[in-house]
């Protein structure tokens, strides 16, 4: 037994190359030197960077599932306005078609939307048609008529949505005679807002119930009057 393990022995040693083995040695001390100095300390922060990735880890899950969560609110409550406005956006729609053939005498209107896939984002197009006239976009329109059609749009949206009270400055400059006067027979049939007007319309003022302005009795002094002007029956 003796002799055959130091046949083994030497069998061994003829295998391996005395040069290749050197070489082996000095990378592998060059390897350990490249490691520097042992840091004592590494399992320890180790463990500590460990626990911070561990903490940094759920603060992330919680703000995507905080995302998720806000994305689908906001989903539902653009689902919500989507529904609403668009319930609204017919009802003001209606109205307008309505007042326009009550103002204009017939013709006829209505409100279109530029993007009806996205009403949220879309905008507004107002299509009129004054009577003898064709059907067009608004801006096709002599400026009397542009300014009539925008009263129009303003009433429609106050009969869906009435005020207590609607403050109009300078509202009836462009408006011939005629339609002054519609204008001001309409503001009258208006129960559910009282209109405040700031005008320099003779027609306006003569329908009006009560009127403020400024006078100057004496140079340099303004004065504040009222009027209240009262229909008288018999």
């Amino acid at each position: 037994n003796y002799n055959e393990f130091n046949l083994e022995e030497i069998k061994l040693e003829e295998r391996i190359d005395p040069r290749a083995a050197e070489e082996e040695i000095a990378f592998l001390n060059e390897e350990i030197n490249e490691l520097g100095e042992v840091n004592l300390g590494a399992i320890e922060e180790y463990s500590r960077l460990k626990e911070r990735i561990h903490f940094l880890t759920v603060q992330q899950d919680d703000l995507r599932e905080g995302e998720n969560e806000l994305q689908k609110v906001i989903k539902e409550i653009d689902t919500q306005m989507e529904k609403r406005f668009k319930e609204t956006f017919d009802a003001i729609n209606e109205h307008f078609q309505e007042i326009f053939a009550e103002l204009f005498d017939g013709g006829r209107a209505y409100l279109k939307l530029k993007d009806e896939a996205n009403p949220l984002e879309s905008g507004i197009e107002i299509i009129a048609q004054p009577p003898g006239k064709k059907l067009q976009n608004i801006t096709l329109l002599s400026s009397g008529e542009k300014a009539l059609t925008a009263i129009v749009l303003l009433f429609a949206v106050l009969r869906q949505n009435p005020a207590p009270f609607c403050i109009l400055d300078e509202i009836d400059t462009s408006l011939d005679e005629q339609n002054l006067n519609k204008f001001t027979n309409y503001l009258k049939k208006s129960p559910q807002t009282q209109f405040i007007l700031i005008t320099h319309r003779q027609q306006t003022l003569e329908k009006a119930d009560t009127l403020y302005g400024v006078t100057m009795e004496e140079s340099g002094v303004s004065k504040l009057v009222s009027v209240k002007l009262e229909e008288k029956v018999g």
